[in-house]
């Protein structure tokens, strides 16, 4: 799937989130002295983090800071400016350039979380240092570092189990259990391949994790976003695709500068067969794009211009050829000619061109699939028989 983040990325990302499957005894904790348990700091940390989320990263940044002059001796505020940093990564994992930022904020986060963890609170310290240390491991697992990685995950792992008999921090808590849940019997039924990894892991509960996921949604202040999109990619690939129309829909509308929930909820108006509305915001993409608009690029670029070559290809197969060939260049753009998106945009452009009686462009198109693509893959097998048609 085009959304779908690679299975090694998956497993370690859940070292540090799977709390709440192996908490059951929960000793009495004085919650006053809790930061992340203080609601007056949720308010003073919502205007940054919807900020956030919204690609405002700069406004965002200016009230983190603000955490941090008031909460400075606490990793909160650092967590939250690595975050950010995080999200400007998250349009395009390609795009290294904020690499250095996300790694410093979250590495004085865990030096503060080891000086709480020690001399004041071992609770949250330890949270700090679980979360922070999983989340550096994804981002070197999406950098192909899988040896830092794995290391980052396991230190991740070692302050998960320190901590695994306070529930207190519920329902954020509860989103790594669903992550685990639903991913563990995921990675078990599409990777046979990495289930002696899975023996550290519980069997999974796909339904119950879902079902986590969304009491997140629905209830959790610092994680409810992130479940939120998680959620959106299961429920799509369970083909459950009016329930992740609505979630897509509604982060779109709640951050509508958010190119990553923007190009979702593109995808999911296309499948639901919504094309005039589809049209719209694939063009306004485009447009966004052009106008240097923060986070909108190549990459969020291919999926517009591929849904609007879609879109096009019978009623304006001109129009439709103009989109696909610019999601072609995007694609090469940010080096992503191995996708399914490219394939297809190739195959399509063969198609209209055999249509207008072009065959030899159309030939050059239906061979550039089959060299480029694999042999399973749908493309190459059109293309294929293209040829033996031509």
């Amino acid at each position: 799937m085009q959304h779908r983040m690679k299975p090694i990325s998956i497993l370690i990302f859940l070292l540090p989130l799977s709390w709440n499957a192996v908490a059951q005894r929960a000793p009495q904790i004085d919650s006053i002295h809790m930061v992340l348990l203080n609601p007056y700091i949720e308010l003073e940390a919502t205007q940054a983090i919807n900020d956030m989320y919204n690609f405002k990263f700069e406004e965002s940044m200016r009230n983190m800071k603000y955490l941090k002059y008031e909460y400075g001796w606490h990793p909160l505020p650092y967590f939250l400016m690595g975050l950010n940093y995080w999200w400007r990564i998250q349009p395009n994992l390609r795009d290294t350039q904020y690499d250095k930022e996300f790694h410093a904020y979250m590495d004085t986060t865990i030096f503060l979380a080891k000086r709480l963890h020690e001399e004041a609170n071992p609770i949250e310290g330890a949270f700090f240092l679980a979360a922070s240390y999983g989340f550096k491991a994804r981002i070197e697992s999406d950098r192909d570092n899988f040896r830092i990685a794995a290391g980052d995950g396991r230190k991740a792992l070692k302050y998960l189990k320190e901590s695994k008999d306070y529930t207190e921090y519920s329902p954020e808590l509860l989103f790594g259990d669903g992550l685990i849940n639903y991913y563990s019997k995921w990675i078990r039924e599409n990777y046979p391949m990495l289930r002696p990894l899975m023996m550290f892991f519980p069997k999974g509960n796909k339904e119950l994790g879902i079902k986590q996921l969304t009491d997140v949604s629905r209830n959790a202040f610092y994680s409810r976003t992130e479940a939120q999109y998680y959620l959106m990619s299961i429920l799509y690939d369970e083909k459950k695709y009016s329930e992740a129309r609505r979630l897509a829909k509604y982060l779109h509308h709640t951050y509508p500068d958010n190119s990553y929930f923007h190009r979702w909820h593109l995808r999911m108006l296309y499948q639901m067969g919504n094309q005039p509305q589809a049209e719209f915001e694939g063009l306004e993409i485009i447009q966004r794009i052009d106008s240097g608009y923060v986070g909108y690029e190549s990459n969020t670029g291919r999926h517009a211009a591929y849904f609007l070559g879609k879109i096009y290809k019978k009623r304006q197969p001109g129009k439709a050829e103009k989109y696909l060939l610019m999601g072609l260049k995007y694609s090469e753009e940010v080096d992503a000619t191995k996708k399914g998106y490219y394939f297809l945009s190739l195959y399509m452009l063969g198609e209209i061109a055999q249509k207008r009686g072009d065959k030899e462009q159309a030939e050059y198109y239906y061979r550039r699939v089959k060299k480029l693509s694999g042999r399973k893959h749908s493309a190459n097998k059109k293309a294929k028989k293209a040829l033996r048609e031509l």
